[in-house]
C-alpha cells in the first residue's frame, strides 16, 4: 500500500539532496502530498507544494514516466486474506522461481533475501482455504523448493500505504484534508468481486485515473463510478498507495524482521513498532512468531540501530530472524528494475 519532497525536512536517515539521484527535494514534496490525498486535485496538491497545478501534474507525469514514483489501489482486509511465505530454495532454482512467482496475479510481493529462506512472498488469497491451496498445492511443489514457512496475517498496524517520505513542512501538509485517513478507522466489509474486480484493476494500474476513463474500462457511467469509490473508500474497502523507487530515492536497504511478543502485548508492540518511521510493515501473524516487521534504511549499518529501537518499541519481544532483501523485483502487484525502477503493473487478484 509513497513519497515527496521540498526544501524541508526528510525521513530520518534520508541522504542528503546530492545523495538523492532522479528525486529533488520538490519531487519528495509532491510524493508525500499524494501520499497524504491520493485523488485530490491538482490544485491542492499543488497549493500544498508550493506550485501551480499544471506544473505538479507534469512533475508527477515525468516521475511517473521514469519509473521514479507511482499510485496504485488494492483491495483491504477483510475482502482479501493475507499471507506471508518464507521459501527456501535450491540455489540453482532462484532465478527461475523468482521469474515464475513475480508472473502469479496472487504473489503480490517478492524479495530475495540473505535469509536461508531466500524467497519473501506476499500473498492473497479469497479466504483460509485457498490460501492453504495457494502455499501447499501451488508454491510447496514448484521445483527446487525445499522449505516452506508460513504464516498468515492478523491485523496490520502499518503498511505501504501508511508511510510517508515526511518531506513536507506542517503549513503544507495543513492544505492537504484527512479523509484517506478518516477512511482507515471505517471497519470494511466483504464486497462481492463480480462488480468491483474491474474498477480495482483499473485503479491498482494507475490510482489517479480520472472518472471517465474509469468508467470506460470498467463498462459502467461514470456517476456508478463516482459512486462506487466513494462507497468503497468510505467503507475502507479499498486502499490507495503512493509508492517510489526506494534506491533512487535515498532508502536503498530494506531490512525484515520476526518477532516473537507476548500475547497479552501484541497489539501495543506493533502500535509502537509502527510509529518508528523507518517502519514499512509491522503486522501481527499466525505462524512462526507474532510480528512481520519491515523497515527502509539508508545504509546496511543502520540495521542495529533500528534494531534496538524495535526491541525498546516492544519490551519483551524476541527477535527470531532478521535479513537484508538483496532485491525487490516485485511490491504490490508491480514489477521493478534491479534498482527498484517502477516498470509494468499485475492486477493482484486474490487465489480462490
Amino acid at each position: 500500500m509513497t513519497r515527496s519532497q521540498c526544501a524541508m525536512p526528510v525521513s530520518p536517515g534520508a541522504p542528503p539532496e546530492a545523495a538523492r539521484p532522479g528525486l529533488s527535494a520538490s519531487d519528495l514534496a509532491l510524493v508525500e502530498a499524494l501520499q497524504r490525498d491520493p485523488r485530490a486535485p491538482w490544485t491542492r496538491i499543488a497549493a500544498a507544494v508550493g506550485t501551480d497545478a499544471t506544473t505538479a501534474a507534469r512533475r508527477w507525469e515525468r516521475l511517473q514516466a521514469a519509473g521514479l514514483a507511482w499510485l496504485t489501489a488494492y483491495s483491504t482486509p477483510p475482502t482479501t486474506t493475507v499471507g506471508y511465505v518464507d521459501l527456501a530454495c535450491r540455489p540453482d532454482a532462484l532465478s527461475a522461481l523468482t521469474r515464475e512467482l513475480c508472473g502469479w496475479p496472487s504473489v503480490f510481493s517478492v524479495e530475495r533475501t540473505t535469509s536461508r529462506f531466500a524467497l519473501f512472498l506476499g500473498l492473497a488469497a479469497r479466504d483460509l482455504d485457498a490460501l492453504d491451496a495457494l502455499v501447499t498445492g501451488r508454491i510447496g511443489t514448484l521445483p527446487g523448493v525445499r522449505e516452506v514457512r508460513f504464516a498468515v496475517a492478523t491485523r496490520v498496524y502499518r503498511e505501504g500505504s501508511g508511510w510517508l517520505v515526511d518531506a513536507l513542512a506542517p503549513e503544507q501538509r495543513a492544505v492537504l484534508d484527512d479523509t484517506a485517513v478518516q477512511a482507515r478507522l471505517v471497519v470494511p466489509r466483504p464486497w462481492n468481486d463480480r462488480d468491483l474486480r474491474a474498477l480495482v484493476e483499473s485503479l491498482g494500474e494507475d490510482g489517479r485515473r480520472s472518472y471517465a476513463v474509469l468508467a470506460r474500462d470498467c463498462g459502467m457511467s461514470e456517476s456508478a463510478v463516482r459512486r462506487t469509490l466513494a462507497r468503497m473508500l468510505r467503507n475502507h474497502e479499498l486502499d490507495f498507495r503512493c509508492d517510489l523507487a526506494h534506491v533512487p530515492a535515498g532508502w536503498p536497504v530494506i531490512a525484515g524482521y520476526r518477532l516473537d511478543a507476548r500475547a497479552p502485548e501484541l497489539d501495543r508492540a506493533g502500535a509502537a513498532i509502527a510509529q518508528l518511521p523507518e517502519t514499512r510493515l509491522a503486522a501481527a501473524v499466525v505462524g512462526e512468531g507474532n510480528l512481520v516487521v519491515s523497515a527502509w534504511l539508508r545504509v546496511p549499518a543502520d540495521c542495529t540501530a533500528y534494531e534496538t529501537r524495535l526491541v525498546e518499541a516492544a519490551p519483551g519481544a524476541r527477535v527470531l530472524d532478521r535479513a537484508i532483501t538483496l532485491r525487490m523485483p516485485k511490491r504490490m502487484g508491480r514489477l521493478l528494475s534491479p534498482h527498484g525502477l517502477g516498470g509494468p503493473h499485475q492486477a493482484i487478484i486474490p487465489a480462490r
